[in-house]
């Protein structure tokens, strides 16, 4: 199934130059968001996977569905005061300013092996910052994985020697 077909593109969102990769059309069509889940279990199954992460929020959609689908466990990361136990934070750039993502201190433990979820792949910044809250943690990355990737704005180099796949590109910002 082609995929890319059923990511709406809107241009000069959320500011004048940017084409935002609008997945909610994906995931309201049935048969693309399971085969989009679908796709992800495969990748995921039999491997030494304790949990699945996902980033606020889209990341919550298709990490949610993964993790239910593979029998695994799902830990959200999320923006700041949004957990309401002991969390660990990091503070990111973002072209506009920063941002701050949190995980419950007891929700991973050191030698977990886990795949992080997020729809998009960008600049690379939010899925670095969950991969250092992660990684604070003692746990391990199995793989960062996305449903869109946006190659030109090189995210992947943000990323370090953790494993990335993304399901399809789009050129372009």
């Amino acid at each position: 199934m082609d995929i890319k077909n059923k990511i709406r593109s809107i241009p000069d969102f959320p500011k004048k130059g940017i084409i935002f990769r609008d997945i909610t059309t994906l995931i309201k069509d049935a048969e693309a968001f399971k085969y989009t889940i679908d796709t992800f279990v495969k990748r995921y199954e039999n491997k030494p996977v304790k949990y699945i992460v996902g980033i606020e929020s889209r990341g919550f959609i298709i990490g949610g569905a993964i993790a239910y689908q593979l029998g695994k466990g799902f830990i959200p990361i999320r923006k700041s005061g949004k957990l309401p136990a002991d969390v660990a934070s990091v503070k990111y750039e973002l072209e506009y300013g920063t941002d701050q993502l949190e995980i419950h201190k007891d929700s991973i433990e050191t030698g977990d092996i886990v795949v992080v979820i997020d729809d998009l792949l960008a600049t690379g910044g939010t899925c670095a910052a969950a991969v250092d809250l992660v990684q604070g943690q003692g746990a391990q990355i199995y793989e960062c994985a996305f449903i869109v990737e946006l190659p030109e704005l090189e995210g992947r180099s943000r990323l370090g020697a953790n494993k990335i796949y993304s399901m399809v590109t789009f050129e372009g910002h």
